[in-house]
């Protein structure tokens, strides 16, 4: 089992952001399980939480940006990079503007603040979606393209071409997550001179200069052009590199560019939501393409998450009996309504329940035509996830449990007498002072019959 993971305190960076120009302070901060990444507006009333889903993408000109009820959040794809390549799942990122620090154009001051405070493990089961069919994105427009194949590793190719004497066709490979830090992490960002003088002339890159970004120049420069950028960037003179590159910088590596682009489609697709176990292989890659099949795959994960039913031996001798159960919950037939635990983590518990046509209420809930109410299927998992949660207490007899809220409760199916009914709750949160947050899913029949968000609460007996 691969835990999840946040930092272990948190850290502040300040720059600039590069279309906005506008100073920004930016705070990594730990996060609970099952958090993922998310971003908090400090500078906004009610510090707003827009969480890193790539639902909330609204366009992708210059970068990669998230709106949620009207409250934005630019270019946040090198910081997520940064948070998946230091093997991370939760953190929470605060912000006094919408947009994040551009730095030098890559992720490496943001691994480098990350790899400062330190990565703790979490206890919780990472999720992990294991990629067992081809699935594809085309943008038939641009002839841009993202396929994931099935993989025993999280692998990525990238193939880039410009269509430019300058920057020819270029490829990069990221074989191991855990190589991000060394191979990928300090790859710039670049433009080319043609859209920079249209971004210049815009007003759309106030926080550029030319040590956060690589400029190919793919067009004879005019002296008024020369000019225009000697003044934007603050330079007293600027020159054209042999290599086609703006100024005297530096490349890190001779597919910098490549390297980049395949940066950006790890934070891009963060946005998923979901670590993936797949080989992603991506054709002339670029911010939307990356985004909208990231909402492809979230959409495919999601629907089978729902349909995906856990199979459990229920010949198996339990974890717990009814005597075991009772000993621990207060209920008392006819309304204990768990029979045995089969399962039992700090973060998950699996029960069990068989319907009968003995049930005391199917004398009153449609007699010629009994079904289980669904009120009584929703207490069956609010027993089991009493389980869970009186588990953390030495004295579980001297408890009771009860009810703070329900949220998102859904009926999918009936359930009949002879129906062997199986709970599964899993945390949405940590358990703190007694308060127990859950998923709740009901199964039976290989079917999902019925789900819930529950919270509820254990006290002690007066």
């Amino acid at each position: 089992m691969v835990k999840q993971k946040t930092i272990t305190n948190e850290v502040s960076l300040t720059g600039v952001g590069l279309h906005t120009g506008q100073l920004v302070k930016m705070t990594f901060k730990p996060a609970p399980v099952n958090n993922g990444f998310t971003f908090i507006r400090v500078d906004l009333e009610g510090h707003p939480i827009i969480e890193a889903d790539a639902n909330y993408v609204v366009n992708t000109q210059r970068g990669t940006n998230l709106e949620k009820r009207g409250v934005m959040i630019q270019t946040p794809e090198h910081v997520l990079a940064a948070l998946v390549g230091c093997d991370l799942d939760n953190v929470i990122i605060e912000l006094n503007a919408s947009e994040l620090p551009i730095m030098d154009g890559s992720s490496k001051y943001f691994v480098e603040a990350i790899e400062k405070v330190g990565v703790v493990e979490q206890e919780a089961e990472r999720k992990i979606y294991v990629v067992k069919e081809v699935i594809s994105y085309l943008d038939e427009t641009s002839g841009s393209e993202i396929t994931v194949i099935p993989s025993d590793t999280y692998t990525i190719t990238t193939m880039v071409d410009f269509g430019t004497k300058v920057l020819g066709t270029q490829n990069a490979t990221l074989k191991n997550i855990d190589d991000f830090k060394s191979e990928i992490a300090d790859c710039r960002t670049f433009s080319f001179l043609h859209e920079l003088e249209s971004l210049l002339n815009n007003g759309l890159i106030k926080g550029g200069d030319l040590n956060n970004a690589i400029v190919y120049v793919d067009k004879e420069i005019s002296t008024e052009t020369m000019e225009n950028l000697k003044k934007a960037f603050n330079k007293e003179s600027i020159s054209v590199n042999p290599n086609g590159i703006l100024d005297n910088l530096t490349l890190h590596y001779p597919n910098e560019a490549a390297r980049h682009k395949l940066l950006d489609i790890v934070g891009d697709l963060s946005l998923i939501g979901t670590r993936i176990q797949g080989k992603v292989i991506a054709t002339k890659p670029g911010h939307f393409v990356n985004t909208q099949f990231a909402k492809k795959l979230s959409k495919i994960i999601k629907i089978e998450e729902r349909n995906q039913i856990p199979v459990y031996d229920l010949h198996k001798e339990p974890l717990m009996d009814i005597h075991q159960i009772m000993k621990m919950l207060p209920h008392r037939p006819p309304f204990l309504l768990i029979d045995k635990i089969l399962e039992l983590t700090d973060a998950h518990v699996v029960g069990l329940k068989n319907v009968t046509m003995n049930e005391p209420f199917f004398v009153g809930h449609f007699p010629d035509a009994p079904v289980m109410p669904g009120v009584l299927i929703v207490e069956a998992m609010a027993q089991t996830g009493g389980i869970l949660v009186l588990s953390t207490v030495p004295d579980p007899e001297n408890y009771l449990t009860y009810f703070m809220k329900i949220d998102n409760v859904k009926f999918k199916q009936k359930v009949l007498p002879g129906d062997t009914l199986v709970f599964k709750c899993d945390l949405i949160t940590p358990i703190r002072r007694g308060i127990c947050h859950m998923q709740a899913n009901a199964y039976a029949n290989g079917k999902l019959v019925a789900e819930a968000e529950l919270m509820a609460q254990i006290a002690k007996k007066q």
